[in-house]
């Protein structure tokens, strides 16, 4: 049934290509490439005329009826004008706040039957007409009864439905590439879509966005870079959030923010400093950083800030490729290749038997020619792309938690290239990451942790000498155990099965081959001969043929 659901699904992507008259991208692909004469005596080819829609406008309905997911494909592109064409990059970033609305009414039954209450007795003031209208859910402007001005947000009916349907078809689609595809295993396909998967079902929970509003409003509380609305808790629920209403300029507005006297390099500069902050002083960062979720307050043109929208997803790294990628970062700004090469090693993001000289002079080949220019020379689209090549040369695995971090990155690149070209980028992270590499290993990191475990250590000394003596007391005796998981039995045991099997396989195939060469030697004494061999060699050396394929499979799985 779930594979039916996938069909109909992929019939249905097909069908609104050709609807919105992109029949082009669905006969350039190489299953139906061969029928791209079709196109030439279909009727719909010789009814388009002049007044048929740009082509930008009929990807961005397209993506816009294929749902959520392929909303948020558009969105990242929308930041990348270097990769795109400038009629379609205008077009998708009307995908960042203004996708097709819903009905009001049902937005206002949603938020009835949520508070149990009529709108009325919730909101002094509803306005009809909704703020914005994303993939996700729709904005509306609204005022308490005590006067303060909020805006409620309103998950969209139905896209739970949609979005699993979406998210089977990518599962299957994974599914296939790693198993036919030669990079699918080092590509890991399957974990980024359950990556993507989490951060979908995230958006949709309202509860979850308030709470990451709140720790990011905390983080940068006082802060004169970046502003978090208030969550207004009282009113909140599964799938409805009430946030503090603000006012400020669309970052991707440019000619109002000139208009405004917006010190542009101030403000790209601060982007960069609120990003590096985010991942690594806080490691809590807004992932979802395209144009439609940032407005800029021209109250100090001079010293102009951020305020956050949109908290649906946010991302955290680990402890370890937090370190890892701060030492990367820092090791690239300072052109020491050697050392991202051996930092990539001991993460093992690349396998151990990797020649560390390699991979250094394949990094540097890559990265050398971006420095020492401004944003406006950097193609980063090119660059990742040279990057996954030498991955893929020296077999580098994907890293599915850091894809989230990989898509700020190029949101970022695609904002600093918007406001301000000439942005030095590197010089900008370098002093930031120094600080927080200082702050992490130097005696201030040390005095730190001594601080934070102090209490747990001064609970757990009193006990360490009696835990010493009854260890020492069960060695001593011989009755010290080590206990393994169960998890790990039973893998061992699986491996253990495994290799058993293709021993077994391998040697059952050679020993039939044998017998059948055996045969063949005696093929004079052998009444039934098929093409100058016996029957029976024929047939020992097919079936122990077919062991040795069977044993070679199970070797590579």
């Amino acid at each position: 049934m779930n594979l039916i659901r996938q069909f109909l699904r992929l019939a249905y992507i097909n069908w609104t290509l050709l609807r919105h008259g992109l029949d082009e991208v669905i006969l350039a692909t190489r299953l139906f490439r061969p029928l791209r004469f079709l196109m030439y005596i279909t009727p719909g080819y010789w009814r388009k005329t002049a007044t048929t829609a740009p082509r930008g406008v009929r990807i961005r309905h397209t993506l816009e009826d294929l749902g959520p997911i392929f909303v948020k494909f558009g969105q990242l592109l929308s930041t990348r004008r270097d990769l795109l064409a400038d009629d379609i990059a205008e077009e998708l970033t009307l995908l960042q706040d203004r996708v097709a609305p819903f009905p009001s009414e049902e937005a206002k039954e949603i938020i009835e039957t949520a508070y149990g209450q009529r709108l009325s007795e919730v909101f002094a003031i509803f306005e009809e007409e909704p703020l914005a209208s994303a993939s996700i859910a729709q904005v509306y402007a609204a005022q308490l009864h005590d006067g303060s001005k909020v805006v409620v947000k309103v998950v969209r009916p139905g896209i739970k439905r949609v979005i699993q349907g979406d998210v089977d078809l990518l599962y299957m689609l994974a599914g296939l590439a790693e198993r036919y595809w030669s990079e699918g295993p080092r590509l890991r396909p399957r974990e980024i879509v359950a990556e993507l998967e989490k951060n979908l079902y995230d958006e949709l929970d309202m509860l979850r966005e308030g709470a990451s509003a709140s720790q990011l409003r905390r983080n940068f509380i006082g802060s004169t870079k970046l502003y978090v609305p208030l969550v207004y808790w009282h009113y909140t629920r599964l799938n409805v959030l009430v946030m503090e209403q603000v006012q400020g300029i669309p970052i991707g507005n440019i000619n109002e923010l000139r208009r405004q006297g917006i010190n542009f390099k101030r403000l790209a500069e601060t982007g960069v400093e609120i990003f590096f902050t985010q991942v690594f002083r806080h490691n809590f960062f807004h992932a979802d950083m395209h144009p439609g979720n940032i407005l800029v307050s021209a109250d100090n043109p001079q010293n102009p800030y951020y305020i956050a929208l949109d908290f649906g997803i946010m991302g955290t790294l680990g402890p370890e490729d937090q370190r890892y990628l701060a030492e990367n970062f820092l090791a690239f700004f300072n052109h020491n290749y050697r050392r991202v090469a051996e930092l990539h090693v001991d993460a093992g993001w690349v396998p151990v038997g990797t020649r560390v000289d390699e991979f250094e002079s394949a990094i540097r080949s890559v990265c050398e020619p971006i420095f020492d220019r401004p944003l406006k020379e950097i193609s980063f689209g090119q660059l990742l792309t040279r990057l996954f090549q030498t991955a893929r040369r020296f077999h580098m695995e994907v890293q599915p938690q850091l894809v989230l971090l990989q898509k700020t990155l190029l949101n970022i690149e695609g904002l600093g290239r918007d406001l301000y070209p000439e942005l030095d980028l590197w010089q900008t992270a370098k002093p930031i990451l120094e600080r927080w590499m200082s702050e992490q290993a130097g005696p201030h990191a040390a005095y730190n942790n001594l601080r934070q475990n102090a209490p747990r250590w001064s609970n757990a000394l009193p006990e360490l000498p009696l835990l010493i003596h009854e260890i020492t007391k069960q060695a001593s005796k011989g009755q010290l155990q080590v206990r393994v998981s169960a998890d790990d039995l039973k893998e061992l045991h699986q491996e253990i099965r495994r290799a058993s099997l293709r021993t077994t396989t391998a040697i059952a195939g050679a020993a039939l081959l044998i017998g059948a060469a055996t045969i063949y030697g005696l093929s004079d004494y052998t009444p039934i001969i098929l093409a100058g061999a016996p029957l029976l060699s024929w047939l020992l050396a097919g079936v122990g043929f077919i062991f040795i394929i069977v044993a070679w499979r199970l070797e590579r799985n």
